[in-house]
């Protein structure tokens, strides 16, 4: 074998490894775990709200420029123009007529700018600026929507997680009960109706079972769609959330009430609606009142006929050019009520806008008292639903001991099982929603849901 097939093969084999390490990678970080962060960043780099949103901020920033441009810089604009003539036509030089078919060419360049259009610029400029403002802060709204739904959805696909994982247990100990039972029928130790009552409470617990994984693969479906995760590819998250703890918040009601009423992005952009409507009606306003331009050009023209002794195209565009500088005032006299009935729309637009100002705004403020309520109330029964669990798994536990050793009947220990399971789910369901509730404080009290 020569130098270079070792070579080749060298590569082969490199190029193989190296492809097959790669691809491993990629799977091993796609079956890893993602956590709610993980989960919220891969939604609003995924979701196609933000896409839009994005690109009505790219329509701001557009608008923003031309705003800036139309208060600051003329317009400029050239043009030339070619024709022949087939009629008559009197010579430029001689000024006499003739018949002859002529060539003509001119070229201009002129500019303009406004020097009064009734504020019409600068207030496109505010107009411009708050609207980018909006935009802005539509896309925070749209970005703390993505991440409170997707946090719902992932507590949701980890209550289930759980509540399988406590069902399998209880279906383990319900067999190992049966199957201890069966002996002791055959011993003569047990009646039969006992062992179909434990027969029974198995076949319950497998169909709870059944229920609460198919909740469970739906909730993770949802949180799929609103991630945008890959259909084919399966979606593993991290179900080992942080546990309760009490609120250290110590920031008072108030204090959030006013943090919220000032950066809060949906008061911004009622906010910023409402000035961009007052702009307008004092743009139109002063459409009433006279405007004033000025403007400034240069041209040139070349003509030629069969037989004339006209000078050379240089020679004509140099002679033939001339400047010229203008004024012009325009003064609305009748319109026909076109821009009266403008600004009634105007008006209207502009308390149409500060009444929703000031809806959203009672709106924000009782949003942010509800979610200090709720998540105070939260607390208080999450502390009462785990004490109420840990008094049930304790009964559970004794009336199972009861159970193996003879003392009680299969449907009492069905129901100390019936109370611990559902004692076992409102605990869950009391921790997962005082963990919403937490993160909507600390969102109005200023920490993004993707930072806390």
């Amino acid at each position: 074998m020569t130098r270079k097939t070792l070579f080749i093969a060298f590569i082969c084999v490199y190029l193989v490894m190296t492809l097959g390490f790669q691809v491993a990678s990629r799977a091993q970080e796609s079956s890893k775990p993602m956590t709610l962060k993980e989960c919220m960043e891969y939604a609003i780099s995924n979701s196609t709200k933000m896409r839009i949103q994005q690109a009505s901020s790219s329509d701001a920033r557009i608008a923003r420029r031309d705003a800036i441009l139309q208060a600051f810089t003329p317009s400029l604009s050239t043009g030339t123009n070619a024709y022949y003539n087939f009629g008559r036509s009197i010579d430029p030089q001689t000024n006499t007529y003739f018949t002859q078919t002529s060539f003509h060419n001119g070229y201009s360049l002129s500019a303009g700018i406004d020097l009064f259009d009734g504020f019409s610029a600068v207030n496109n400029l505010k107009i411009s600026k708050t609207g980018l403002a909006i935009s802005e802060s539509q896309e925070r709204q749209v970005e703390a929507d993505i991440c409170l739904a997707v946090m719902e959805a992932y507590y949701n696909v980890v209550y289930y997680k759980r509540l399988v994982g406590i069902y399998e247990e209880q279906i383990g100990t319900a067999e190992m009960a049966l199957r201890k039972a069966e002996k002791q029928e055959e011993l003569g130790q047990k009646g039969h109706a006992d062992v179909v009552q434990m027969r029974s409470e198995l076949a319950d617990r497998q169909y709870d079972l059944t229920n609460m994984r198919n909740s469970y693969k739906d909730q993770l479906m949802t949180l799929g769609d609103l991630m945008f995760w890959p259909v084919e590819e399966e979606l593993v998250i991290d179900t080992d959330v942080r546990s309760f703890a009490p609120a250290q918040d110590d920031t008072i009601e108030e204090s959030i009430v006013s943090y919220a009423l000032e950066n809060n992005p949906q008061l911004l952009i009622a906010e910023g609606t409402m000035l961009n409507a007052k702009r307008e009606l004092n743009t139109t306003k002063w459409q009433l009142i006279p405007s004033l331009s000025v403007y400034g050009g240069w041209s040139t023209t070349y003509y030629t006929y069969a037989g004339s002794q006209t000078a050379s195209f240089r020679d004509q565009l140099k002679n033939n050019g001339g400047q010229y500088v203008q004024m012009s005032m325009s003064i609305p006299i009748w319109g026909r009520m076109q821009k009266q009935s403008r600004i009634a729309k105007q008006r209207n637009a502009l308390a149409k806008a500060t009444a929703e100002y000031d809806q959203k705004r009672r709106d924000v403020e009782s949003e942010v008292r509800r979610a200090v309520q709720d998540r105070d109330g939260s607390e208080a029964a999450y502390e009462q639903a785990r004490y109420k669990s840990e008094i049930q798994e304790e009964a559970y536990n004794l009336n199972l001991k009861k159970m193996e050793q003879g003392l009680i009947s299969p449907l009492e220990l069905q129901t100390a099982t019936n109370n611990y399971l559902k004692s076992k789910a409102d605990e869950m369901n009391s921790q997962f929603k005082y963990l919403i509730k937490d993160a909507v404080v600390k969102y109005y009290s200023g920490i993004e849901y993707i930072n806390q």
